[in-house]
């Protein structure tokens, strides 16, 4: 049966990276597609580049942070198509800092947008979901869900959205109704661009090159990772070959992975102070 072919999909953050992919990936194979972003042009561009390729997608303003304006997107779409059978909580921004160098507002702007985003689209989809006993769930994670890593902010929102998923998924299957979670590694989009590091850690061409240490796949390629793990119904959608393996050594041995990331972190940032003089 094909999953995907006159299904209606709302996918979030859709203006550009995984969730342009995403889109894009969701109309070439037959899904009418309602692309949301709090940038307006970016998700006019996703559906242009749908539309040139023969799909159906509509752009529509929506800032994750307030809920009334989730809720209006997802009822309006339930409302002009009769259903909503996907809804991709995918909008997410990028912040990190030493723990010591973070204020409250610091933790407000990721928490607002990377959680409580993701659970107003849960809330919003699923009561719709309830009414006609199916759909789809998937919520964007990261790798930085499943493994500890530093950079608080940014890993505590992710391993919410994990918990928030994996829980919803034991209800949501009383009704008919599935949940998962997509857990990227490295993957070439804007958010690297414009996540904040508060603590100023690396300058942007030491950041350059410590992300070209990393093999990233394109949006493209986990797009179809993450279709892959719909159509079989995972849980737990980990996209790259780093975040399949990284993931599997931390559930076997979750201290020992702890005392390596600890020992290169210390390494990183010894290196990064010598260097630094």
């Amino acid at each position: 049966m094909d999953l995907f072919k006159d299904r209606i999909a709302i996918v979030t953050g859709g203006g550009s990276g995984i969730g342009r992919g995403i889109s894009q990936e969701l109309a070439s194979r037959g899904a009418r597609v309602v692309v949301a972003d709090i940038n307006v042009a970016g998700a006019k561009e996703t559906v242009s580049a749908i539309k040139a390729g023969g799909g159906s997608a509509k752009a529509v303003r929506l800032d994750v942070r307030v809920p009334d304006e989730v809720r209006s997107v997802v009822e309006s779409t339930a409302a002009a198509f009769g259903r909503l059978d996907y809804m991709f909580n995918n909008a997410g921004i990028g912040l990190s800092g030493n723990f010591e160098d973070l204020k409250l507002n610091h933790w407000k702007q990721i928490v607002d947008v990377n959680l409580w985003g993701v659970i107003h689209g849960c809330m919003y989809a699923y009561k719709v979901m309830l009414k006609q006993g199916s759909g789809h769930i998937v919520n964007t994670a990261s790798l930085a869900g499943l493994v500890p890593s530093s950079g608080a902010p940014y890993p505590t929102t992710k391993f919410g959205v994990v918990g928030l998923t994996l829980s919803l998924r034991i209800e949501a299957a009383l009704h008919g109704i599935k949940a998962s979670v997509v857990c990227p590694g490295f993957i070439k989009t804007p958010i690297f661009d414009t996540s904040v590091d508060i603590s100023n850690t690396l300058t942007e061409e030491e950041k350059k090159e410590f992300l070209a240490k990393f093999k990233m796949a394109g949006p493209e390629e986990c797009a179809r990772a993450v279709m892959k793990g719909i159509e079989k119904n995972r849980a737990v959608i980990p996209v790259t070959s780093l975040a399949w393996t990284v993931w599997r050594l931390n559930r076997m041995f979750p201290e020992f992975i702890l005392k390596i990331t600890i020992k290169q972190t210390k390494k990183f940032f010894d290196k990064l102070a010598k260097k630094k003089g």
